[in-house]
């Protein structure tokens, strides 16, 4: 209850500012995340996970709401809704026939390349929230180009509530005082920005002086929130162009690019787990598919595993689903008892936690950090990033996969490799010796996740023989290594890799046979 408390207090303000960002209403984060807590914990998701809407569909969801209202946010809303119900049911076909651990298989660097897109895309269209500013153009590069006109054409109050919010995010963590640290960042905002906005007497709409310029400010910039609570906010799905290809598109990228983040979400967190109790990935993606169709059904964003709030439920001292639960339990109460006081939140708030956010899946840590694993980690990371600013996310994705391969090729795997993975499993006693032949590459990912995920408590060393391997990718050293923290009992040798030569200095960069 403790934790899934403090997980609320994070909760409560980012599935607002996620919501309003994807075009839907705010309260339709709050419904998101009431139905993961209250509903998916008891559909055997993984224990120590929080479901709610995350950042990373921001990108997808409003797309979706744009096109398809063709100008009408409302029935584009109603729209985009009935693609998340068509996406969850997607998903529990997926998980039904076993399809989770192949994201798990899903390049590292193409998955960062397209996190890195979608923060540079929020932060493109929520720098002129802060500023309280509509900006004019719709793509992404148009947006940056914008800003410098927004800056200068800023709403002065607004841009203060938005600036301190943004200095609290990024100084308030860095505090050394043991109390500040038990209260988290995106509370202190909203402690901070209600009484800003109350100063500035957001509630009542009216015009204010500020050298010799007149703004306007009003409730306009307050988080709305429909007068009879969540009953009111409910909504539902419109149906009637599901069966075109703007609408088939979008299922695919949902239940793509969210099926891929929530599993990796669930990997991470597997981790972080105090107890080292490795999740079932196609249980997992059955749940988040189930409440993805609830949650659309009713008005709601879609939902994955999110990682951020996940953390934050460990480091609370989570042990079990009912942190996920309560926290579910908490946002209802909230709109139930005191919707006034979401009501009170401004908007310069919510934009700011997004930019934070944005600039968090963008950061430039990222671009060193896969620069270390080698050129063509870094090939793919840049070719996702750039294709997907410049078309959308499904493309970019695709582009990035699409190249893999085609490195894969160059370097000598065989067409058949590409496809299914020669894996052979040998149980002797205490070791569990698994030989990876020709290439150990993505594809002899699923394989490997199924002989070495819930080792037998009398194993103690897991031996990987890559001996035959003519190439050896980041991605399978990347997962092995994510496994192998799962292990509290064993300990992982990898043995073959020194007679294979690494593309870079990192431990986990790719290797291949000389002349390969």
């Amino acid at each position: 209850m403790i934790a899934g408390f403090l997980v609320f207090l994070i909760a409560l303000p980012l599935c607002l500012g996620i919501a309003m960002a994807s075009g839907f209403p705010p309260v339709a984060g709050i419904i998101t995340a009431v139905v993961g807590g209250m509903v998916v914990s008891f559909l055997g998701s993984a224990r120590l996970t929080i479901k709610g809407p995350a950042a990373g569909l921001i990108v997808i969801v409003l797309g979706a709401v744009n096109e398809l209202g063709e100008g009408d946010p409302v029935l584009g809303y109603r729209r985009a809704l009935a693609v998340g119900v068509v996406s969850g049911a997607v998903q529990i076909a997926l998980a039904l026939v076993g399809a989770a651990s192949i994201g798990a298989a899903i390049s590292p660097s193409v998955v960062h390349g397209m996190l890195a897109a979608i923060g540079v895309i929020i932060m493109g269209r929520q720098m002129h929230s802060l500023f309280g500013v509509s900006p004019e153009a719709k793509d992404p590069i148009g947006l940056f180009v914008e800003l410098p006109r927004t800056i200068l054409e800023e709403n002065p109050e607004i841009a203060v509530i938005g600036l301190l919010s943004l200095a609290a995010l990024a100084l308030w963590p860095r505090l050394r005082l043991r109390w500040a640290k038990g209260i988290p960042a995106p509370l202190v905002v909203v402690l901070l920005a209600i009484p800003l906005g109350l100063i500035f007497d957001l509630d009542h709409e009216h015009s204010y002086r500020f050298f010799g310029h007149v703004y306007e400010v009003g409730p306009k910039y307050l988080v709305e929130i429909p007068e009879g609570g969540l009953l009111s906010a409910l909504a539902f799905p419109d149906f009637s162009r599901i069966g075109t290809w703007t609408s088939i598109s979008y299922v695919i990228t949902f239940s793509l690019v969210g099926s891929i983040e929530s599993t990796l979400s669930v990997l991470a967190v597997d981790s972080l787990d105090p107890a080292k109790r490795p999740s079932n990935l196609d249980r997992d993606l059955l749940a988040v598919g189930v409440g993805n169709v609830i949650a659309s059904s009713i008005g709601g964003l879609p939902m994955i595993s999110e990682i951020v709030r996940s953390k934050a439920n460990i480091d609370s001292g989570a042990e079990s689903a009912g942190a996920n639960f309560f926290h579910g339990l908490f946002l209802l109460s909230c709109c139930a008892f005191v919707p006034f006081l979401i009501h009170k939140i401004p908007l310069a708030a919510l934009a700011a936690m997004l930019v934070y956010t944005g600039f968090r899946l963008a950061s430039p840590r990222e671009f060193v950090h896969v620069g270390k694993l080698g050129k063509d980690q870094f090939a793919l990371f840049a070719t996702t990033l750039v294709v997907t600013l410049l078309t959308d996310l499904l493309v970019g994705v695709v582009a990035g996969l699409a190249l893999e391969v085609v490195l894969h090729l160059v370097r000598g795997v065989p067409p058949m490799s590409l496809v299914r993975g020669d894996v052979a499993v040998e149980k002797r006693g205490e070791v569990l010796r698994v030989e990876v032949r020709r290439s150990a590459i993505f594809s002899a990912l699923p394989a490997l996740r199924r002989a070495m995920t819930s080792l037998p408590r009398e194993i103690r060393r897991v031996v990987v023989d890559l001996s035959d391997a003519i190439l050896v990718d980041h991605t399978f050293l990347h997962r092995v290594h994510a496994m192998s923290e799962e292990w509290p009992h064993a300990e992982l040798e990898l043995r073959g890799l020194e007679a294979l030569e690494p593309v870079s200095d990192h431990p986990l960069a790719t290797r291949r046979r000389t002349g390969t």
